[in-house]
């Protein structure tokens, strides 16, 4: 898995691959240092220079392969090793992935570390795109608050499985970009404590084995 710490789509695919028990390398891109877009990483792993990719070898086709963007390569995984952060339930099944999608298309990336240099730069720092990020990192958790906190209407007591689909349920994918999504928020100052519903989520998730093994701090290449 060619990732960094502290990316929050490498996040997602660490929390995939601990929660289906997968033994996996990882090797690092700094992304601070823009090591993605150099060399035979971004000229023949991911033209996009990104992360995360996840590279294995094909037994049936004798290949390797190479399969870039988180949530394409947690289906992939889902496919694979089924039976862990996928629900059952078809209406489950179009919740988490509106959730997620939200996350990963209309958060993650206008707060991205390329965007936000970009736009300060781009603007002469008549723009600080920090703070344009964070904008845009709330409206996007106010929406999640309002639709997860709708599935916890009746009152339930707090308990070590409220994930994403409810209380007294099973992380989904829906938590694994969650988790790292309200990581990211902290980082720019927005003040996730007001979401008192994803507070909930957020605390059984950490409180959970494989959000323990794929956090930031435990990584190889995390500093801390």
């Amino acid at each position: 898995l060619y990732g960094y710490w502290r990316s929050s789509s490498s996040w997602r695919v660490r929390t995939k691959l601990t929660a289906s028990n997968i033994t996996y390398k990882t090797i690092s891109k700094h992304l601070v240092k823009g090591e993605q877009k150099e060399g035979e990483y971004a000229a023949n792993v991911n033209g996009m220079k990104q992360v995360p990719s996840l590279q294995f070898f094909d037994t049936k086709k004798n290949s390797t392969v190479t399969l870039t963007q988180s949530l394409a390569i947690i289906k992939f995984l889902a496919s694979a090793y089924p039976g862990t952060l996928e629900p059952s339930d078809p209406v489950d099944v179009g919740f988490v992935e509106m959730i997620s999608e939200i996350i990963n298309s209309g958060i993650q990336p206008l707060q991205n570390f390329s965007t936000c240099k970009e736009i300060t730069q781009g603007s002469n720092d008549a723009m600080n795109g920090r703070e344009w990020g964070a904008g845009k990192i709330k409206v996007g958790l106010d929406e999640i608050e309002r639709l997860v906190a709708a599935r916890y209407e009746g009152g339930e007591a707090a308990s070590n499985s409220d994930f994403c689909t409810g209380p007294g349920t099973s992380p989904t994918v829906a938590d694994a970009c969650l988790v790292p999504q309200l990581y990211n928020a902290r980082r720019f100052n927005v003040n996730v404590e007001d979401y008192t519903t994803l507070m909930r989520v957020e605390k059984a998730c950490k409180e959970h084995e494989w959000f323990k093994a794929s956090h930031p701090d435990m990584q190889p290449d995390a500093v801390v």
